[in-house]
């Protein structure tokens, strides 16, 4: 087994980095709105990266103990080298959720930002995979339109999400604000 690099550049590199960065988008689409704090969100972030880290990192060291015939505890050196950065990839966009609620921006806002951010990280590594490619300008900007996609379908599938959401739950269903209701004067005030 080739020793693995231990460096920085191993926890921000490969497929481990684009499926964290994923996961980490998928978890702030599908929790906000469900949650009432920052601190609700990073939770569930942390714990769906978690979870979706330890299944790798278990399916990586039983399958290098199974098909390459490492020992377990090799095997599992190996792995958790190979699927820190499943883990590593949301540190970036739970900091941005944090650092944005610290300085007063809603929930809602700070989870976009956080899922922009995934977008942009999306498009940056799909931009260097394809300068490590060889590709020329035209196919490093395609390969970033590409990964920039992957994260777009994730922001659509929040907005999917919390639009269903919004039109079935009367707690999140949009209600005219007070001052905007224009009382009927021919009699008693409806309710709209």
């Amino acid at each position: 087994m080739a020793e693995a690099d231990h460096g920085l550049h191993s926890l921000v590199r490969g497929e481990g980095a684009i499926t964290g960065t994923v996961v980490c988008a998928a978890a702030i689409a599908a929790a906000t709105g469900h949650v009432d704090t920052a601190g609700q969100l990073s939770v569930a972030i942390l714990g769906t990266i978690a979870v979706y880290w330890i299944a790798h990192l278990h399916a990586v060291t039983i399958g290098s103990a199974l098909t390459s015939g490492h020992h377990p505890f090799a095997a599992f050196r190996h792995a958790l080298w190979e699927t820190l950065p499943i883990a590593v990839a949301s540190v970036l966009p739970l900091a941005i959720l944090l650092v944005t609620t610290l300085f007063g921006v809603s929930l809602r806002s700070a989870a976009w930002t956080a899922l922009i951010a995934n977008v942009a990280l999306l498009a940056v590594y799909s931009y260097i995979a394809g300068v490590r490619g060889g590709l020329r300008t035209r196919g490093r900007l395609a390969s970033a339109l590409a990964g920039a996609g992957v994260g777009a379908l994730v922001v659509a599938l929040k907005a999917l999400l919390h639009l269903r959401r919004s039109t079935r739950d009367p707690r999140t269903a949009r209600v005219p604000r007070a001052d905007r209701i224009r009382p009927d004067r021919s009699g008693p005030p409806r309710r709209p």
